[in-house]
């Protein structure tokens, strides 16, 4: 909104005063001075980048903020807050003897350049680096102390190189159970060929088997794999999703296109595999809670048994966790796209079947392909969600069950995913409330075998919902060879398991929620795959010498898209058709031969789950990173089990995606000897979110904010009355403030000191631009404070400061040094300006010695007018690597302290005491003072409880 700024303010009778150009010129100057300085440079135990041995002997920090993308529209202010504050931390540990590695790189590939390209024949390189250029330019006016000799984007080849060497690390890798460990894949063909492993599948030797045969069979073990699997295809973005991109809705994140399930060949990450270790390894990581909880969710670790439900002479196998209600199933349903439902589907409906159960149609196959293609157009979330209605269909079969031999229709119904277990669940629907409405609504037999504790009985006619409970005893589940009555559930399950075990149609097991990743895109804009195919169709790696295997040119950047609601269609990238970059020849060792390139792209995050390395050692073209650097950056350490990143700050809405792929090729990297971290970040921090007010007209038309006037509690835009909600910030919504604008009408400073007074780091707060004028005239007073503003010459005193001034200032000092170690940025802004505001109040000369630990305080907050303050105050050197204060302790505890003394609950008295009385002295004193004796009139006590030095509370008699 429309405003007048005082910053801009220059007063004829203060030549010398703080203003936005005053700080404009300051700022500039010394942004320039730290560059041509290489102020903010970490140097490393060893390599091009290895400095100071004293600056590296202390102890290191490294301090990270999440890859940002480099936008066309460049930053608003919400975006700098994660920045501002890593960046203020960093600040602080160079100030408490710490090497601090802190810089920022670019997540550069994805969907936005290409789509811009798409729409305007600019190459993707080409925006993305003018907008990286933007971008850096707007944060370097922050003054974000960044090592850049450590900056890099993900689009450079020199980078990408080690994205596709890591790829082909985990490629070659594949996941021994017993070892509890990802091994190289040659270790396995070695077993193999001596056969101290037997090829699974088969009786013939590993060396009479054919190259395609043999590379099928290390595909079920490679921990990166290509298989034919239903993925998500969205036809208006002409590629395939993970889960994790697909909204609850059944559409696409970016662009809102629908979203289909197709069978394609795919990559895939084995990140299954270490499920556990992922779970595990969490406790040990000082990450908020939430974000814990949202990865143990997101794996979903779930024990039980799987079940053996034979049909046809075969078998369906099933995973439950309740394999105790076993003599409850009633019915079976398959995921639509379970890969037995042809097999079993008969060409006509057996006799007797239900007319509920053929959704009106002739044929049990008609019904299957007919259900298939509605269930295709819901996401996974959308097909979970508790819908009134179940809708499913019978597919003509029946199963036994195993433990009455009772037959039990087969069904298939969407609320069953592929992806969970075995995608196939026996349904217990007196105990689940899904099967029940299922039931309910196919008019299938509801068998109860859980004792009711509610008192509605066991006839089932008669209930409104399932009964699930896992206190009640286990009734009605008994064949000739187990009784499971009158057992408790954990009993109950330990039985049936060990009897279905023993008979050998079932076991104790684990599941998880957690699905391989899906690693292939369709697009342009991504990092190519090292992979070539033979003529048998076999995929090779490329060797490390032929990295990096460049992205080509292409005419046409857009993956062939189709109409969005037709799901039957097939995805066409754009590498395919560089028919000169598709087909090679190459020699891989064994002479010349013709390969086909993979046509598929990495996804955007392959980039970013290894990014923390490449900071370490930017510039090693002959390993991923040197290991002495590694261990001395990120290496286990007291306190820090699984070693990592010291602070890693970022959004909460990485909680699955980013997150969980970086701790998956960690643990990769980890277990193949590259790192000794088998964890990436150690401490993670979520920054909130700065929202703005969002002005809309009777259209629902948002209309720039800047625009609006206020008049009487009201809003106008043009005349008009407008609404207010507070929202996000954003270009679209007509609200965005840039950084650009504020530092030019307050400078940098003021904006830093903004962002990190509106509140807690982890809350979000709304932008007011009207308040970011207080932060200025905390730095006015601050400069006024050392700076005559009509000489400009410092006007501080040699003179020691009065006994009032120490507690103020080492109070201050002890305060805002815990503000900062613990990320309270905006209690110490407070803490500073309640100093600063006590030496305005005092009149006179500022004493040096507070002036310049007042200015090292305030370094880490505003550096640049720290930078010329310290400067003015005689130094020559830079404030950055300046020794942050220390209390003296004896000003920082209080002379006395005031002690409230209570009757019957009620403040009668309030007494100056010293902090260190003892609790027998406080009674005696307490019980002698006239307002405490008046108020007691006489009286007796029967109790007094003291707790000193701050409370006495008298009881009565």
């Amino acid at each position: 909104m429309s405003e007048t700024n005082p910053a801009a303010t220059t007063e004829v009778a203060a030549p010398h005063r703080y203003t936005a150009a005053v700080a404009a010129e300051v700022e500039a100057r010394w942004q320039d001075f730290w560059d041509a300085d290489g102020t903010y440079a970490a140097p490393n135990p060893k390599g091009d980048l290895a400095g100071d041995p004293e600056l590296v002997a202390k102890p290191k920090k490294f301090i990270m903020d999440m890859f940002p993308y480099p936008s066309g529209a460049g930053l608003h202010v919400g975006h700098p807050l994660g920045y501002i504050a890593t960046d203020v931390y960093a600040r602080f540990q160079r100030m408490t003897g710490h090497n601090v590695l802190h810089t920022l790189g670019f997540d550069a590939f994805g969907l936005p350049a290409e789509q811009y390209a798409v729409q305007t024949g600019t190459h993707p390189r080409v925006s993305t680096e003018a907008n990286i250029e933007n971008m850096k330019s707007q944060l370097r006016r922050l003054g974000l102390g960044h090592d850049k000799r450590r900056s890099f984007a993900t689009i450079d080849p020199d980078y990408y190189k080690w994205t596709q060497w890591i790829f082909l690390q985990i490629f070659n890798s594949w996941y021994d159970d017993e070892a509890g460990t990802a091994r190289p894949i040659s270790e396995l063909i070695a077993r193999f060929e001596s056969g101290a492993r037997p090829v699974p599948g088969t009786t013939r030797a590993w060396s009479e088997l054919s190259g395609s045969e043999r590379a099928d069979v290390l595909s079920e073990y490679r921990l990166a794999y290509a298989s034919d699997a239903p993925v998500n295809w969205c036809p208006g973005l002409g590629t395939v999703l993970a889960n994790e991109e697909v909204t609850a809705d059944g559409r696409s994140e970016r662009g809102n296109y629908p979203v289909f399930k197709a069978k394609l060949r795919q990559w895939n990450m084995r990140i299954t595999a270490y499920a556990d270790r992922l779970l595990e390894d969490l406790e040990e990581l000082d990450w908020p809670e939430a974000i814990k909880l949202q990865q143990r969710n997101w794996i979903g670790r779930s024990e039980g048994a799987r079940v053996d439900f034979p049909i046809d002479g075969e078998r369906i196998t099933v995973f439950t966790t309740r394999p105790d209600t076993l003599f409850g199933a009633t019915y079976m349903v398959l995921a639509p796209e379970h890969p037995l439902v042809e097999k079993f589907t008969p060409d006509a409906w057996p006799e007797g079947t239900h007319e509920v159960w053929t959704g009106g149609h002739a044929t049990p196959a008609d019904a299957v392909a007919a259900y298939r293609a509605q269930a295709a157009s819901k996401s996974d979330v959308e097909r979970q969600a508790e819908a009134k209605d179940k809708t499913g269909v019978f597919i003509g079969a029946y199963a036994t069950n195993p433990v009455n031999g009772d037959q039990v229709p087969v069904f298939i119904a969407d609320y069953v995913l592929m992806g969970y277990g075995t995608g196939a669940i026996m349904a217990v629907p007196a105990g689940d409330q899904r099967d029940f409405e299922f039931a309910r609504a196919f008019e299938l037999p509801i068998h109860c075998i859980v004792e009711p504790t509610d008192g509605r009985g066991t006839d089932t006619s008669t209930w409104e919902d399932a009964f699930g409970s896992y206190d009640a005893k286990i009734i009605n589940s008994a064949n000739d060879e187990i009784s499971l009555d009158g057992l408790g559930v954990a009993e109950a399950k330990a039985r049936i398991t060990e009897w279905l075990q023993g008979k050998g149609i079932g076991e104790g097991t684990v599941n998880f929620r957690l699905r391989d990743w899906l690693f292939s895109r369709q697009r342009y804009w991504g990092e190519p795959f090292p992979i070539v195919y033979d003529e048998d169709g076999v995929a090779h790696a490329l060797p490390e010498s032929m990295l990096p295997l460049e992205l080509p040119e292409v005419e046409d950047y857009s993956p062939r898209t189709f109409d969005p609601d037709d799901a039957n269609t097939q995805p066409e990238t754009p590498l395919s058709r560089n028919e000169e970059w598709v087909n090679v020849t190459l020699d891989l060792g064994d002479g010349p031969k013709k390969y086909r390139r993979e046509t598929n792209t990495m996804p955007n995050w392959a980039g970013s789950c290894w990014y923390e390395l490449r900071y370490l050692d930017p510039h090693n073209s002959e390993k991923l990173v040197d290991p002495e650097i590694e261990q001395y950056w990120m290496g286990p350490r007291e306190g820090q089990p699984h070693g990592g990143v010291d602070l890693y700050v970022g959004g909460a809405e990485h909680a699955v995606l980013h997150l969980l792929y970086a701790r998956f090729w960690s643990k990769v990297l980890y277990d193949l000897g590259h790192v000794s971290s088998p964890e990436p970040f150690h401490k993670l921090f979520n920054q909130g979110m700065i929202q703005a007010y969002v002005y809309r007209d009777s259209r629902g038309i948002a209309v720039p904010a800047a625009e609006v006037e206020e008049r009487d509690g009201a809003y106008y835009f043009q005349g008009e009355k407008v609404t207010r909600l507070l929202g996000k910030m954003g270009k679209s919504l007509k609200n965005a403030v840039t950084p650009d604008e504020i530092a030019a009408e307050y400078g940098a400073d003021t904006l830093r000191l903004y962002e990190m007074a509106m509140g807690p780091l982890d809350v979000s707060r709304p932008w007011d631009t009207r308040a970011v004028v207080g932060q200025f005239r905390l730095l006015q007073r601050l400069w006024r404070n050392i700076v005559d503003e009509n000489t400009g010459e410092v006007t501080v005193t040699d003179a020691e400061p009065d006994e009032e001034t120490l507690r103020a200032l080492h109070k201050a000092i002890d305060g805002v040094r815990q503000d900062l170690e613990g990320l309270r940025f905006n209690t110490a802004i407070a803490k500073v300006t309640e100093l600063n505001n006590h030496l305005t109040k005092a009149g006179g000369a500022v004493p040096h010695a507070v002036a310049e630990p007042l200015v090292l305080m305030v370094a880490p907050l505003a550096p640049h007018i720290a930078e010329e303050l310290w400067r003015k105050l005689g130094h020559t050197d830079s404030v950055v690597h300046q020794d942050f204060p220390v209390a003296d302790p004896q000003y920082v505890v209080d002379e006395t302290v005031t002690c409230v003394v209570q009757i019957k609950g009620k403040v009668k008295a309030r007494l100056e005491v010293s902090p260190a009385i003892s609790e027998e002295e406080l009674e005696k004193v307490a019980l002698s003072d006239e307002k405490v004796v008046a108020a007691l009139d006489g009286a007796g006590i029967r109790k007094v409880i003291v707790r000193a030095p701050k409370l006495v509370n008298i009881v009565p008699a």
